[in-house]
């Protein structure tokens, strides 16, 4: 089920900044904001997904593999 969420004390400057930007997507402040809030989600998830690949990595390897060359291969297998 659907959550709710109320955000108190966002600047002026913020929520115009928000409302231009949901405007100019043709989009409402709502669903702009869900559409960003799904965006945050979805890379949290990622970081959470890539420290696990990290931690297996070096555990598979018995050793401290840097951080960055683990990124480099998933971004490569990736395509990114």
């Amino acid at each position: 089920m659907p959550k709710v969420i109320h955000i108190r004390d966002v600047p002026d400057d913020v929520h115009y900044a928000l409302t231009e930007a949901a405007k100019e997507e043709g989009l409402s402040l709502t669903r702009y904001m869900q559409r960003e809030l799904d965006g945050l989600a979805s890379r949290r998830r990622i970081v959470q997904e890539n420290a696990g690949t990290i931690r297996r990595t070096q555990a598979a390897v018995d050793s401290k593999v840097e951080r960055n060359t683990i990124l480099s291969v998933l971004h490569e297998g990736r395509g990114d």
